[in-house]
């Protein structure tokens, strides 16, 4: 995997952590749900590519 990816991957969670956060801090359920599905989709292109780098 390359180095590129890991930090977009790491720079998506952060994002959902950070809106996740914030909508909790508001009580904004709908930026919250959206956080978590920001680090969600993350952490799955993470896996993927921890995937393929194991069959290289």
């Amino acid at each position: 995997m390359g180095l590129g990816d890991k930090i977009k991957n790491a720079a998506e969670e952060a994002k959902g952590r950070v809106k996740e956060a914030v909508g909790d801090a508001t009580d904004n359920k709908s930026m919250e749900a959206d956080g978590l599905k920001d680090q969600a989709s993350a952490n799955v292109k993470q896996a993927g590519e921890d995937v393929k780098d194991a069959f290289k």
